[in-house]
């Protein structure tokens, strides 16, 4: 079977670099979002990043203006029957994502590809319940989506070889190299990841240093593209407070809880990129301008 059609529901962050790499690959896309307003939103931001790859030399306008032709926005899932393969990529719990499956489960045909990117929840869990489980796999993509080769993929219990197969040939499209990971909360990058950055946000905290110079002690110690506090910021604080939360419930490990000033800064809406300020000040395009003036 040649994919060709994908859907995808959610288009946060993650959502939105998903959407643009499918699309980029030459698939035809449409995504579902709970309102209109949303909808537009994310075409919009999507456009927007493409226009700073334009700056960058990474893309022409005609590659941006052909990638936007095969996105779709929706905000009713029904209209997404024909997707090969659904990705989903929205916030939640595990009773969250069981009745989005669920419903999912009943909407597309049973020969229609489940995806789930969650990284702190496990697949066969989403799965237990449903009709169909073995069309049912998780892929967790790094951060941002379209500049990070590398997708984990998890099985669940029940899920098929064809599910399997397909995920590949998905991944491969992407140019993604794939690391299969056995269920476990965090997989491989995020249980790494959240240690790493929860350590550098306590030394903030402690007035150790600034943000830049921990983030540059650790860029230029180990030869990183990216320290830990840009890399929070990248991926919102909000979205690893959340997957912090839920590591912790589930695995108990103290290097795991989330530091005190996480909570804060998520607390009074200093999220990162998105919001134009967390451990660095971002101009509209997303650049860093600095770091806050006033004390963590």
């Amino acid at each position: 079977m040649k994919l060709e059609n994908v859907g995808v529901l959610g288009a946060g962050t993650s959502g939105k670099g998903i959407i643009r790499s499918l699309a980029g690959a030459g698939l035809q896309v449409i995504f579902c979002e709970i309102s209109e307003e949303k909808v537009e939103q994310a075409i919009q931001d999507i456009a927007e990043s493409m226009e700073q790859e334009i700056a960058r030399w990474w893309l022409t306008a005609s590659e941006k203006k052909l990638i936007l032709s095969r996105i779709e926005g929706t905000t009713d899932m029904r209209k997404m029957s024909g997707a090969q393969v659904v990705i989903e990529a929205i916030k939640g719990d595990l009773e969250d994502k069981r009745r989005l499956f669920g419903e999912m489960d009943t909407v597309f045909p049973k020969d229609t590809i489940l995806i789930s990117t969650s990284a702190t929840i496990c697949v066969s869990d989403i799965a237990k319940r449903l009709a169909h489980p073995e069309r049912i796999l998780g892929m967790h993509f790094s951060l941002p989506v379209p500049r990070r080769p590398v997708v984990e993929l998890v099985q669940g219990r029940q899920t098929s070889k064809r599910a399997v197969e397909t995920a590949r040939r998905l991944a491969a499209m992407l140019g993604k190299t794939v690391c299969e990971v056995f269920e476990m909360p965090g997989l491989i990058t995020t249980r790494i990841m959240i240690p790493y950055i929860n350590e550098a946000i306590a030394m903030v905290m402690e007035g150790l240093s600034t943000p830049d110079k921990i983030d540059e002690a650790i860029r230029l110690g180990f030869k990183l593209p990216q320290g830990p506090l840009a890399m929070a910021d990248e991926i919102g604080l909000d979205t690893l407070l959340y997957d912090m939360e839920r590591m912790y419930q589930s695995l108990g490990e103290a290097q795991l809880r989330p530091c005190p000033l996480l909570r804060r800064m998520v607390r009074e809406n200093h999220l990162g990129k998105k919001t134009g300020r967390g451990f660095f000040c971002y101009d509209a395009n997303g650049k860093v301008i600095g770091c806050p003036q006033d004390r963590y």
